[in-house]
């Protein structure tokens, strides 16, 4: 049995006394959610990569889950994708076409992002357990620092299909005011059920 003297995430304070298998059902059940939010998808006419609700359960899942279980959830949802599960935004997986012709997601314009989701969700998770998560303005530095670490793979990888400006200029410029209002609200969601607990 995994016990801890001190809660470090809210999923902690909720389920204080978890063993192993409650670890693994919050690992599948984030990847599934992981999955599902990929499929709230907006296509944009002026860049491959269509705005998701993603990257907020990208977060989300590290901040309530912590490093390590949300890293493990993360690396959970690409295995998924990996073994041909329709996870992936637009109910597609790692070997399906990507925008690009001839190239499957695997190697195409959204991978960095996929892969910046499994070191943004450890960071945060990192800084939940440390307490980030418990007040506004440090869970709102939290998330955009891991949604910094999500932009850095993956306009980082789309430089390399479509040069620097453009990958900025698609890859990210786009997708920050949605970002900013995601992030929004998980400032208000996270503190919110810190003070739920606390009563």
């Amino acid at each position: 049995m995994q016990t801890q003297a001190v809660p470090l995430t809210l999923v902690d304070v909720v389920l204080p006394q978890r063993r192993t298998l409650h670890n693994v059902i919050l690992i599948v059940l984030f990847s599934l959610l992981l999955g599902v939010s990929a499929q709230i998808a907006i296509p944009l006419p002026f860049t491959p990569v269509p705005i998701t609700m993603q990257t907020l359960m990208v977060l989300l899942t590290g901040m309530l889950l912590g490093s390590r279980l949300g890293l493990m959830a993360v690396l959970a949802y690409l295995a998924e994708g990996l073994a041909g599960l329709p996870v992936f935004a637009g109910g597609t997986s790692a070997w399906s076409p990507s925008s690009i012709p001839g190239v499957p997601v695997l190697l195409g314009p959204s991978v960095g992002y996929l892969v910046g989701f499994v070191f943004a969700a450890a960071l945060v998770g990192w800084l939940a357990e440390r307490g980030w998560d418990r007040v506004w303005w440090t869970t709102a530095l939290a998330l955009v620092l891991g949604n910094g670490v999500i932009y850095a793979f993956g306009v980082g990888w789309l430089s390399t299909l479509l040069g620097v400006s453009t990958a900025i200029s698609a890859g990210m410029l786009p997708f920050l005011i949605g970002d900013a209002i995601k992030i929004a609200l998980a400032v208000i969601a996270l503190p919110g059920g810190w003070a739920l607990v606390r009563k």
